[in-house]
């Protein structure tokens, strides 16, 4: 055998000695009687959680009324029989288009669509689940509304309403599509 493989086989027949020596495992004694002492005490005990009641909601019925908080308004009414003041009246001899037969609560406003020649159309939901595409120059609504117009989260509209003397005024109403 050469020096040069002797030496080797030496040196590899020490270094396994000296690892086997250290594997005594003596040296952990502590750290396994610490062990056996956790895993022999009483485990704990988690209480459930405490049942809440569901959150009842509420809704503000007193909306159209007067706010407590504000003086009584003493409003006197004059009945003095004059002429309309002005000429604005619905065209009752147009055809009433399929939106007109819903009030402005029943409809709702679910998204735009952009037309070829860029016009921005409004899709709009009626109460029996039918979606209606619309854009400036429709009706909707029972009170003669005529869309002025649409952007992308709310529709325009100008309503032709009694003015409670023979006459009729134009109310500006819009409809916005809804968030959630």
């Amino acid at each position: 055998m050469k020096p040069k493989h002797a030496v080797r086989a030496w040196l590899m027949i020490s270094v396994a000695s000296l690892l086997t020596a250290c594997s005594q495992g003596n040296g952990f004694a502590d750290l396994d009687q610490f062990m056996a002492e956790t895993r022999a005490k009483p485990r704990g005990y988690v209480e459930p959680l405490p049942e809440f009641k569901a959150y009842e909601s509420f809704v503000y019925s007193a909306v159209d009324r007067r706010s407590p908080f504000e003086p009584p308004v003493d409003v006197q009414l004059a009945t003095v029989d004059r002429e309309p003041e002005s000429n604005i009246e619905p065209d009752f001899d147009r055809p009433k288009e399929v939106l007109e037969n819903f009030s402005l609560n029943e409809l709702q406003m679910v998204g735009t669509l952009s037309g070829k020649d860029s016009d921005l159309y409004a899709l709009i939901a009626d109460s029996t689940g039918g979606i209606h595409r619309v854009r400036a120059g429709n009706y909707m609504g029972t009170s003669y509304g005529r869309i002025v117009g649409v952007g992308e989260s709310r529709v325009e509209l100008i309503e032709i309403v009694p003015n409670g003397r023979g006459g009729w005024i134009e109310r500006p109403r819009s409809l916005s599509m809804d968030e959630g």
